[in-house]
């Protein structure tokens, strides 16, 4: 008894093309998203406001601006707390739009390394 492959499974050396073409196409469709993605400015906030990061999306952290209504000599502690918090949003946001917009491209497929 032969095995049947199911329809678009077999074809020979013209069906490899095709999909080393596909791979090629999503590999260079991926390398062109991550470099606009680097390029990409995200914003984070804390404190309503007083404290702004921006990160590029490499994670790199682009400008810090802090508020002087933010400063108290007397709690460092608060300011330090309030620059974490905006660069981790910041970078939250670069990593968000980073994976949904690989996945549009991936078909959702886990790409390992990526992000």
């Amino acid at each position: 008894m032969k095995a049947r492959l199911p329809q678009g499974m077999g074809g020979g050396p013209q069906n490899m093309n095709r999909i080393i073409k596909q791979a090629q196409k999503m590999q260079d469709d991926m390398k062109a998203l991550q470099d606009r993605l680097d390029m990409t400015e995200y914003t984070g906030e804390s404190g309503s406001g007083l404290v702004k990061a921006v990160v590029n999306g490499k994670h790199d952290v682009v400008s810090v601006k802090i508020d002087p209504n933010a400063i108290d000599p007397d709690d460092i502690e608060m300011l330090e707390d309030l620059i974490a918090a905006a660069v981790n949003d910041a970078v939250s946001k670069a990593k968000a739009e980073g994976e949904a917009e690989m996945a549009k491209i991936t078909g959702g497929m886990n790409v390992p390394g990526i992000f």
